[in-house]
């Protein structure tokens, strides 16, 4: 697929200043790439949801098709893919397109309850039974994903929920594919899967023992957390979400040399598939560690014991350091002689949260993408801009710990999106690079003049910065997905890439090799 113009309409951006509207295809891909479906500074979660609903009506269902594909195998999201197969149904029926897209995203059990659960709602359901009359290209989707999963897997996901597994089984009428799936589908209806052995489980189930003293309780959690990471049962990011609670509970050498070990595992790192934020998020609760009173309380083992928790904890650091550059380790295009510039957005409409839940912001997203890119150039200029453009020199070898250099910075450049400042400066010193890297929510206006004929722009300062470095390139990294851009993209050497996994960089590469931003969508086989 070969879009030849990406833009047909000026507009103006949620900071009234003038800007470019994406086509509906670049706008659908840069509006679930970027987003985990919550509220952003400029836009609400259910506003954003009906922005998608209507761009799936305006591009090929194959194209929906290929993108709910490429964001769930690519780009490691969950809900996003669930939408797109849910709203595909609707506008698209004559033959097994739908069932092949819903039975690729399904990744795992309860996405087969997720997507029921949205499929409801979509569909403004109100009667009792408010499943049937299901899709019958969604449900022979679901059929065929019900096969992926044994008994392990199921008894993992059978949670209480909107839609419960057996509710689903029922619906669905998954035909199984031999005996034993025959015997795992009756266990769902009996409800008797045999109880999965998960940290979750192992912990509530100690959870409900009644202990003599504190002391016993915190020897018992800690016994407990050795036997899980010796069991080798417990997953990289189950791994990644416990770092602190292992700290915490005091575990043994031995048990954090073990986690050490399969953080900065290379096979590990690349099967997990984790989001580079996830390191972050693991990285700054290390940081915070501090054992708590009660545990200083009941420890009764000297001195020496109750202060061993932070000199483990740079231990820790050091692994997930590694295992977020071993996650980069493929990137290409940036020899020793490449040119870069990396700018980076901190202003407010940055502090967003990624999710409901998430500690990390959309500002975390674009200091961490702009540091992985970094540990990778050997010539770079770094920045961060707000109301000013500031270069911040830092090293190459730590990209987490370069992002809380950066965060403790938050607040020196304000708040505004003056990110034609940075060309201006670019231009003023006449620093002449090969790439220009913009990480940012797209909302770029001009704070110091408020006056549009003065051409503080982006597109206009570009035009300027090419009359010196004819061969350079400006990317684009669009981490919200709001519709629009700051100018033409596809032209003058300038390009859109739109997401928050560290995948984001191979279609960087695509590019480098004449394709364009949504060529890797276009090469997904359905």
């Amino acid at each position: 697929m070969k879009f030849s113009t990406y833009f047909k309409t000026r507009t103006v951006n949620h900071e009234r200043a003038g800007a470019f509207r994406l086509t509906p295809e670049l706008e659908l891909y840069s509006a679930v790439a970027s987003t985990m479906l919550n509220a952003t500074f400029y836009e609400q979660a259910d506003e954003r949801m009906n922005r998608i609903r209507e761009l799936v009506g305006k591009v090929s269902p194959a194209f929906v098709a290929k993108l709910a594909v490429y964001v769930r195998e690519k780009m490691y999201l969950r809900s996003a893919p669930v939408v797109l197969a849910s709203e595909l149904a609707k506008v698209h029926n004559g033959d097994n397109l739908v069932s092949k897209t819903v039975n690729r995203v399904v990744q795992r059990p309860d996405e087969i309850l997720e997507l029921l659960a949205y499929y409801q709602m979509a569909n403004e359901r109100k009667e009792v039974k408010r499943l049937n009359r299901l899709s019958k290209q969604v449900q022979k989707g679901l059929s065929a994903a019900f096969n992926k999963f044994d008994e392990y897997q199921f008894a993992k996901y059978n949670r209480a929920a909107t839609v419960k597994l057996r509710d689903a089984l029922f619906l669905v009428h998954p035909k199984a594919k031999d005996e034993e799936q025959q015997v795992i589908f009756n266990k769902i209806v009996s409800d008797s899967l045999e109880t999965p052995y998960t940290w979750e489980t192992e912990l509530s189930a100690l959870g409900q023992v009644k202990f003599p003293s504190p002391a016993k309780k915190a020897e018992a959690f800690r016994q407990k957390w050795e036997e899980l990471v010796s069991s080798q049962r417990m997953g990289y990011m189950a791994t990644l979400r416990n770092l602190r609670n292992l700290l915490e509970a005091g575990v043994n050498t031995e048990t954090l040399r073990q986690v050490c070990a399969y953080l900065a595992n290379e096979k590990a790192v690349q099967k997990s598939k984790q989001l580079p934020f996830r390191f972050l998020a693991a990285y700054r609760e290390i940081k915070g560690v501090r054992l708590p009173a009660r545990f200083i309380a009941v420890a009764g083992q000297g001195i020496e014991d109750i202060h061993r928790q932070p000199v483990y904890a740079p231990v820790v650091l050091n692994a997930l350091e590694k295992a977020i550059q071993m996650s980069m380790a493929n990137l290409r295009g940036f020899d020793a002689d490449k040119q870069v510039v990396i700018a980076c957005d901190v202003s407010g409409s940055m502090q967003s949260p990624v999710s409901a839940r998430s500690k990390v912001l959309l500002y975390d997203i674009g200091l961490l993408l702009g540091m992985l890119l970094q540990s990778k150039c050997k010539n770079v200029l770094s920045g961060m801009f707000g109301d000013r453009w500031q270069p911040v020199s830092l090293s190459s070898d730590n990209v987490l710990e370069n992002v809380e250099a950066f965060y403790r910075r938050e607040g020196e450049v304000g708040y505004s999106t003056n990110g034609y400042l940075v060309l201006e400066d670019l231009i003023c010193r006449r620093h002449v690079a090969d790439k220009v890297m913009f990480f940012t929510d797209m909302q770029l206006w001009d704070s110091q003049t408020y006056n549009q004929s003065v051409n503080n722009t982006l597109s206009a300062k570009w035009r300027q910065y090419k009359e010196i470095a004819p061969n350079a390139k400006l990317y684009l990294f669009d981490l919200a997905g709001h519709g629009q851009a700051p100018l033409r993209t596809e032209q003058d050497d300038v390009f859109l890439i739109a997401g928050w996994s560290d995948k984001i960089f191979d279609v960087l590469q695509a590019l480098e090799e004449g394709q364009d931003a949504l060529s890797h969508i276009a090469q997904i086989e359905l």
